[in-house]
């Protein structure tokens, strides 16, 4: 396959150029971005250097890219509403396009401009996209040639709680998360916010109480658990460079056992190559998780409170972003889950 990534100069685009430059089914044959046209690949991304010689970044229009013969499938590696003004006419050529933005994680019109403070838009792609989490949705092309990836936050808290809601293992009401994430999470932008001295040594929470992805948990979870799903969710900054750690305290549904969570689990992710249950007892650490597609969870119990406790870790930037998104069309186009994947 022929790939193209728009808006290859981000944290997740680059990543997405790392990963598609050396996977085995895919020829990397276009990578798009305003401030980097006419820069080759290896120049702007060092670490490309010998990998993608021949390529150089470039600034199609959407309508040009739309009317490529030689381009099989689109990664948008775009911020949220600009994602839109190329997924609407590649979609309408009938291209495959995986959407790294929150343009159509959502399903309803009306949630996206509550939390994203403007109308969407494109609602007629709402009904067409399909939201794109592998280990828990069944992919493929011929349901939908347009992909939402998932957000980092939200991934974080989806494997391992939704399949316990399905499973009515937990309760749907009094669900507390907290999550830290490495200030790769913020994009590749200027902000003093995000400068060295500003983040070394800190951490803080941001985005209370409604973070955007807040939007997206609330309404997977609801999914999962068959009904309206409200959760407290505290998003932090961690004075790290990637990865994303969460813990989610969340009400049992009957006696307290960690054997019935882990069973569940291990049913649901069977054969699941980016999935690792933990003991009891043992916590997931981002620093084992940085640099692989890999997702790490396990569950105790407090019985003061009735409640389990679930933690997670994942790389925000693959697992979270590129990773994900390359793991999806993996599946979608009958390769190797794993190909191409650390």
């Amino acid at each position: 396959m022929n790939a193209c990534i728009i808006g290859a100069s981000g944290y997740s685009g680059r990543e997405l150029v790392s990963l598609l430059a050396v996977h085995p089914d895919v020829c990397l044959s276009a990578v798009t971005s305003r401030s980097l046209t006419g820069v080759p690949v290896g120049v702007a991304l060092p670490r490309m250097r010998g990998k993608a010689q021949s390529l150089s970044f470039s600034s199609p229009t959407p309508n040009e890219l739309a009317q490529s013969d030689d381009l099989d499938i689109f990664f948008l590696a775009l911020p949220h509403g600009t994602a839109t003004e190329y997924a609407r006419p590649l979609v309408e050529a009938g291209k495959r396009v995986i959407d790294l933005s929150a343009d159509f994680r959502l399903s309803c019109p009306k949630l996206y401009e509550e939390f994203y403070g403007a109308p969407h838009p494109a609602p007629e792609l709402l009904e067409k996209a399909m939201y794109g989490l592998p280990e828990l949705h069944e992919l493929s092309w011929g349901k939908s040639k347009l992909i939402a990836s998932p957000g980092c936050y939200p991934t974080s808290i989806l494997v391992p709680l939704a399949p316990l809601l399905e499973a009515e293992l937990v309760e749907r009401k009094g669900i507390v998360i907290n999550s830290f994430s490495g200030v790769s999470g913020a994009g590749r932008q200027a902000s003093e916010n995000l400068l060295y001295c500003e983040r070394n040594e800190s951490t803080a929470a941001y985005g209370l109480p409604k973070h955007r992805h807040l939007s997206e948990i609330e309404e997977q979870l609801g999914i999962a658990g068959g009904e309206k799903v409200v959760v407290s969710f505290h998003p932090h900054l961690a004075p790290m460079n990637r990865g994303i750690a969460t813990t989610i305290s969340v009400p049992a549904k009957g006696k307290l056992d960690t054997q019935l969570i882990e069973d569940c689990w291990q049913q649901k992710y069977a054969g699941r190559p980016f999935t690792q249950v933990l003991p009891s007892g043992e916590f997931p650490d981002v620093a084992h998780v940085t640099g692989t597609n890999r997702i790490d969870f396990s569950v105790v119990t407090d019985e003061r409170t009735g409640r389990y406790i679930l933690t997670s870790a994942e790389d925000n930037l693959l697992k979270g972003a590129g990773g994900q998104a390359v793991q999806a069309m993996n599946i979608c186009s009958g390769f190797d889950e794993t190909a191409g994947l650390p």
